[in-house]
């Protein structure tokens, strides 16, 4: 190899590795320094400039798993392309091995409320380093896909006042515990399995019927040919929104499915519409720069 080559090989090199500083800032556990001894990490994707907008990524997996590529570090990297600092949340979920087994009959493992001190937890740590993020800690909202979507709105009704999101931002939700339409995979996981048919559980974690009326705004998207979680859901928690008259903006699109995150390749062209659908809503509330 020449010396012209090694030196641009090497540029490219280093070029990739500051560009993957930028893109992966460290990953951070927020529970360290706590009582709580499980590892749960916050990955930021931080936009240039400061009092930026934030917004931490809840993953769907139905509350067993994460899907950390589609609806993780895609997201991740389109927000931050778009001036949004992202901080993608590994929360706990049930396991694999809870979904193979019936163990959480003897152990606890993993199951509600974990998932939603996590978030919780992860909302402080980014007010509380907002200097250090460059953002603004009243600007702080959350995007969830899937059981990430009910994390993040159930965010907005078990959470006091002070300490809410500024936004949510649910991508085909699971919504309801109790109605037909209910998603019984994610219900197992987070409620486990010895407690999965507790009917005060079942209606405590039913979004549809806990809509605060001093409710953040919501955008809401989801699909009527969704394989996955009934486009009933997301009716659900529009009529409770509606209702209360909570600003909100919800899509239906026909086609799309389920899964598709913030990816190129994944969903329609129509349901990918969501993404600039979003910026847009996101703007029209003043909190974009």
């Amino acid at each position: 190899m020449n010396r012209k080559r090694y030196i641009v090989l090497c540029f490219l090199c280093l070029h990739l590795f500051l560009v993957c500083a930028q893109n992966h800032a460290e990953r951070v556990n927020i529970w360290q320094g706590t009582d709580v001894k499980k590892r749960v990490s916050l990955t930021p994707y931080l936009a240039n400039g400061k009092h930026n907008v934030a917004v931490i990524v809840c993953p769907g997996g139905s509350y067993f798993w994460h899907d950390m590529k589609a609806e993780g570090e895609s997201v991740g990297k389109w927000l931050q392309e778009n001036g949004i600092s992202a901080f993608v949340l590994r929360y706990r979920t049930a396991g694999f091995w809870a979904f193979l087994t019936r163990f959480r009959y003897l152990f606890r493992g993993n199951r509600y409320p974990d998932a939603f001190n996590d978030l919780q937890m992860a909302m402080q740590y980014i007010r509380n380093h907002a200097v250090k993020y460059g953002i603004s800690p009243s600007k702080v909202g959350v995007m969830g896909f899937s059981a990430g979507g009910h994390l993040v709105m159930s965010a907005a009704e078990l959470l006091p006042p002070s300490e809410r999101p500024a936004f949510i931002a649910p991508i085909y939700p699971v919504v309801t515990m109790v109605d037909k339409c209910v998603h019984k995979r994610s219900r197992r996981a987070l409620l486990g399995d010895n407690k999965k048919n507790n009917q005060q559980l079942r209606a405590l974690l039913s979004l549809e019927l806990h809509v605060p009326k001093d409710c953040p705004p919501v955008f809401l998207v989801n699909c009527i040919d969704d394989p996955i979680v009934k486009y009933h859901n997301s009716e659900l928690l529009d009529s409770a929104l509606t209702s209360l008259n909570i600003p909100h903006r919800y899509i239906q699109y026909k086609t799309g499915g389920h899964g598709f995150g913030a990816t190129e390749n994944k969903g329609t062209a129509e349901s990918r519409q969501w993404k600039a659908e979003f910026l847009n809503w996101l703007k029209a509330l003043n909190l974009k720069n």
